[in-house]
């Protein structure tokens, strides 16, 4: 284990009656997220973040961290939104803006599929030359050539475009999908869910209600689905902790949600960077942990390594994150923007990262059904979170 769980908080800390709160099973409120994000105790908000994480794993697997051997495609990148802080919206970007054809795609799918991949986590721009049929048209054979890959597409920001786009409901545009394939959706699209900071960064798309319907529509047909929230866009400790709540209470209502996944902006391509404050690496890791502590109705939280870098995602484990993501053979949404993580991690390698950081390497499929646990064993992590962080 990389912390030491010590429920032994002196009754005069600031954060006393929180941790209390966490080590008896109790929800945390608004006003109790809040004060964790303003607290400068990183070290104790990590082990309640860690508490929470084992918790949550359940006897027997509170030291494991979950993988995935998948990819990513992105069948196009022209996007007819203008989102401040994507690099999409540049139009020196849109210069290079591109549309694979079915063909491509499947081409694409195959290179995977030949290293072994199982799922194929795929997402693109809106664009109205990508219409309903076309994507039905890419599931349907990817799904017949490749039947045992599990296809996790289509953001409820794509969802909500093809409907408008089609003249259906949100419900008619999943069940079409499902049936040429479609297996679970990503959490991609729900930035910040506060007007205010999506007026400040020119989102139309999908406000929060429309976001968290679509989501709410896909798990009553009984799909998994993840959620994601968007940082370094001007948004505040407040807007953090009411976006999180959000998806709480959604969660209650209809329970498919899977995965939390904390995201940073990056600004290559961007105009907002001088206007913005961005996240800072203990800023992430309080999102991290935060997010466990708040999203006590969620199973999983991701430290998404493409995002935060190896080493940051690596420390993340001890924050309550119990997820590494995947190998993903290529991805570019957040690469366009800057990012320097690599573009692929080969599965021993990702096995090598979890286990050097004190946790079991678990290798699933997208449903978290365990495929194989590793045998290499987690290694002895002594140094102090301060002394791992101070070295980022």
């Amino acid at each position: 284990m990389s912390l030491v769980i010590d429920k032994t908080v002196p009754q005069h800390h600031p954060l006393a009656d929180i941790a209390k709160k966490v080590f008896d099973g109790e929800r945390l409120s608004r006003e109790e997220a809040i004060r964790l994000y303003q607290s400068d105790d990183l070290a104790l908000i990590g082990m309640l973040g860690e508490h929470a994480r084992r918790v949550k794993a359940g006897p027997g697997r509170e030291n494991y961290v979950y993988f995935i051997h998948n990819m990513h495609l992105n069948p196009t990148n022209f996007c007819v939104e203008t989102c401040r802080f994507c690099s999409y919206a540049n139009p020196t970007e849109r210069e290079k803006a591109y549309t694979w054809t079915v063909d491509r795609v499947l081409e694409e799918a195959g290179k995977g599929v030949a290293l072994g991949i199982y799922e194929i986590h795929m997402v693109g721009g809106l664009n109205p030359a990508c219409d309903l049929a076309y994507y039905e048209e890419i599931l349907t054979q990817v799904k017949a050539k490749y039947p045992q890959v599990h296809l996790k597409a289509f953001t409820a920001v794509e969802i909500e475009y093809l409907a408008n786009l089609e003249g259906l409901t949100y419900g008619e545009v999943l069940e079409r999908l499902v049936k040429a394939g479609l297996g679970s959706m990503p959490g991609g699209g729900a930035e910040i869910f506060d007007e205010g900071v999506r007026e400040r960064m020119a989102v139309s798309k999908t406000p929060a209600p429309i976001w968290l319907e679509i989501h709410g529509i896909a798990h009553q047909m009984g799909l998994k689905t993840n959620a994601t929230m968007l940082t370094g866009i001007s948004e505040t400790v407040e807007n953090k902790v009411d976006h999180m709540l959000l998806l709480r209470e959604q969660q209650d209502k209809t329970g498919g949600f899977q995965c939390f996944i904390p995201l940073k902006c990056y600004y290559d391509g961007t105009n907002i960077k001088d206007e913005v404050t961005e996240p800072s690496n203990v800023d992430l890791l309080k999102d991290v942990a935060i997010s466990r502590l708040v999203l006590d109705n969620f199973d999983h939280i991701k430290a998404y390594w493409i995002q935060l870098g190896v080493e940051l995602a690596q420390l993340a484990l001890s924050f309550g994150a119990d997820d590494m993501d995947g190998t993903i053979l290529e991805e570019k949404i957040t690469h366009a923007a800057g990012a320097q993580s690599p573009l692929k991690l080969a599965q021993d390698k990702m096995e090598q990262l979890i286990a050097s950081s004190g946790y079991q390497p678990v290798e699933r499929d997208t449903i978290y059904n365990i495929k194989r646990v590793s045998e290499l064993a987690p290694a002895l992590i002594e140094e102090p979170i301060e002394t791992r962080l101070a070295r980022l």
